[in-house]
């Protein structure tokens, strides 16, 4: 039995980067739809039910993409609504490659430091990638400071992962004043930027005078970069006393964690691979 990928993207055309990765990762047929609305959602997930015996619903599954994450989440909503007893397929959620590119730095900051009871900084947290490192970082036991620009964001960012992690301890802060982010980084062991290509969220001196700094992620790949000093193909580099990573040093880490959530989706036609479970999947491969 050929195992099919059926993939619907948020944008008007769909990701040709989700489709070699699908290929690459030794899916048989990737079907690919764009521009896909929870409104048309019914009638493809239909179609992925109900052309194959139970026994073998295993080998077709769902990925959703797409650069809205916002509108990915309620296309994963519209389609787990449609499944009705065991007639389902797995699904997979990772628009804009947020839940793999979070994944990938956590466990990257995991390698080197214990993570609980740590205190953590995630720049920019309020992005679709911060937000979800900053969910990670909170299951992982970690004290998470949430930084923005604009504070109001950053508290909506605290309230939505503490409704996902109730054990979470975070605090909400702005980087828009000097002293704002002088007091977001006073003592922190891990900082992970995620902010937009091209802007740069940490000085280089601002980093440095960092004491307690031992892990420090870019995952910008734009200059200038996120995190001044550190570079795109960093992958564990000793720069000042802290272990650095830029976005290239975690693309490879990301893109196994990718890989291997898409096989997993094969195994059974139950499962739903959202932000924690692909997680949980790239930890496995460490």
């Amino acid at each position: 039995m050929r195992r099919i990928l059926i993939q619907l993207d948020t944008d008007p055309h769909p990701s040709t980067f989700d489709r070699v990765v699908a290929v690459d990762a030794g899916i048989d047929e990737v079907f690919s739809y764009g521009a896909v609305t929870p409104q048309d959602i019914e009638p493809l997930v239909h179609g992925a039910m109900f052309t194959r015996g139970p026994q073998d619903l295993n080998s077709t599954a769902i990925f959703i993409g797409g650069a809205d994450v916002t509108a990915g989440e309620k296309l994963l909503e519209a389609v787990t609504e449609t499944f009705f007893g065991p007639v389902r397929v797995s699904v997979m959620v990772d628009s804009n490659g947020s839940n793999s590119t979070a994944a990938a730095a956590v466990l990257a900051a995991r390698k080197h430091v214990s993570l609980s009871g740590t205190g953590a900084l995630v720049l920019a947290a309020t992005g679709p990638v911060g937000q979800r490192a900053v969910q990670l970082l909170a299951m992982e036991g970690a004290s998470v400071r949430v930084a923005s620009r604009s504070l109001q964001r950053a508290k909506q960012t605290c309230d939505a992962v503490a409704a996902a992690v109730p054990s979470a301890r975070l605090t909400a802060c702005e980087t828009a004043s000097n002293g704002g982010l002088e007091s977001a980084c006073r003592d922190v062991v891990v900082i992970i930027a995620a902010g937009a290509a091209g802007v740069e969220l940490l000085p280089a001196e601002r980093r440095r005078s960092i004491r307690t700094l031992k892990v420090a992620i870019d995952l910008n790949a734009v200059p200038p970069f996120g995190l001044t000093g550190v570079e795109m193909t960093d992958r564990a580099v000793e720069r000042n006393g802290a272990i650095c990573y830029g976005a290239i040093g975690i693309g490879g880490r990301k893109m196994k964690i990718h890989k291997a959530a898409l096989q997993k989706l094969f195994e059974e036609n139950d499962q739903v691979l959202d932000t924690e479970v692909i997680y949980r999947i790239g930890a496995a491969l460490a």
